[in-house]
């Protein structure tokens, strides 16, 4: 008889299973898990600031705020474009003058532009303005009535207003003196994207506030924030096209050449109200560092509710972005009398936010 094969012995297929049915040990890729330990390493290195910054955020948000920073009897609020176009009417006045009674706000920034590209403002963007005007002095002594004039700058795209013209900004000019010809008690602009040392919105402001002073009007701008980190304006800006924020050296150019200065602190980004609030602390006290005694400092508190990456409302509160605000003027000064809130916008305010504003900073 032949040799009888014994049965712990197998003839393995090279290509296939053995005969246990055990496939064999795949082929080792080592280009595979290097480029795995890569990704995994760009990937920490884009988390672990983003981590730090946040747990650092949290952190500033920590303690709490002198009793004495409250209201100063300086704060604003941004109002739509209804007020001045006619679909106002009396009834809405007097209601605002109940809705504003015994609170902190001085200045109603109300929309009265946009401005044309070209600098002008025509006149039928504002018909009611007188009617209105005269309504606020009326049911509300005391308060101011200044024009919010704004428009969208080329800075990032072909369409726009262009500051480096120098006609644009003398038009610029002249449509303020025009605004307060109308009645309106001061201009207050908002020009975006405005990127950080941009010496043409420098020298317009040297000229409106000329015209202004010579009215005894103030001159008031809503501002970028401020860099969280120095320099973080220009590496956004080199990677994304839009900076975002301002230096702090320019903030505080802005800040010496006008009366007041709203920081337009929303939109920042931050996914829980711990770190908002840290957030609105440190961009108070970066406001105060560089801003004048004699500028009024207003920093803008969410008056609107929308859901998307640069605004989460879960997180932009009011409670919050108020004890972000006395968090950074208790730090910072404390003292500062020219100093306030500016609330953005009067159309999109639900009752908590006027409850919260009153509760944590009028109160």
């Amino acid at each position: 008889m032949g040799e009888r094969e014994s049965p712990h012995t197998a003839v393995t297929d090279p290509g296939g299973a053995g005969a246990d049915g055990a496939e064999p040990p795949a082929p080792r890729r080592p280009w595979l898990r290097r480029t795995r330990r890569i990704a995994l390493g760009l990937v920490l290195l884009l988390l672990l600031p983003v981590l730090a910054s946040q747990i650092a955020l949290g952190v500033n948000n920590l303690g709490d705020p002198d009793d004495s920073a409250r209201t100063r009897g300086k704060d604003a609020i941004w109002l739509g474009h209804a007020w001045v176009d006619g679909r106002k009417k009396d009834a809405d006045v007097t209601a605002l003058a109940a809705r504003l009674k015994t609170t902190g706000i001085r200045d109603l920034y109300v929309h009265a532009g946009p401005l044309e590209h070209d600098g002008t403002l025509p006149e039928s963007a504002y018909p009611n303005a007188r009617w209105f005007i005269d309504a606020v002095h009326r049911e509300m002594p005391g308060v101011r009535v200044q024009a919010w004039l704004g428009d969208v700058l080329a800075s990032e795209g072909s369409r726009g207003m262009r500051l480096e013209r120098a006609q644009t900004r003398a038009a610029v000019v002249r449509s303020t003196g025009q605004i307060l010809a109308a009645g309106f008690e001061g201009a207050h602009f908002d020009l975006e994207p405005l990127h950080s040392d941009d010496r043409n919105y420098l020298t317009l402001l040297d000229a409106l506030h000329r015209v202004t002073a010579a009215r005894d009007a103030p001159l008031s701008v809503a501002a970028h924030q401020i860099d969280p980190l120095p320099g973080l304006h220009s590496v956004r800006g080199a990677v994304t096209g839009h900076p975002k924020w301002w230096s702090q050296e320019f903030f505080g150019q802005v800040a010496r050449r006008v009366d007041q200065i709203a920081v337009m602190s929303y939109d920042t980004m931050q996914p829980l109200e711990s770190t908002y609030g840290g957030y609105v602390a440190q961009q108070t006290s970066l406001a105060l560092e560089v801003t004048p005694e004699t500028t009024d400092l207003l920093m803008g508190l969410p008056f609107y509710h929308e859901k998307g990456f640069g605004h989460w409302e879960h997180a932009e509160t009011v409670p919050a972005g108020v004890r972000g605000v006395r968090l950074g003027l208790s730090r910072t000064d404390a003292d500062r009398a020219n100093f306030g809130v500016a609330l953005y916008v009067d159309f999109a305010a639900e009752e908590a936010d006027w409850t919260a504003y009153r509760k944590d900073w009028v109160r």
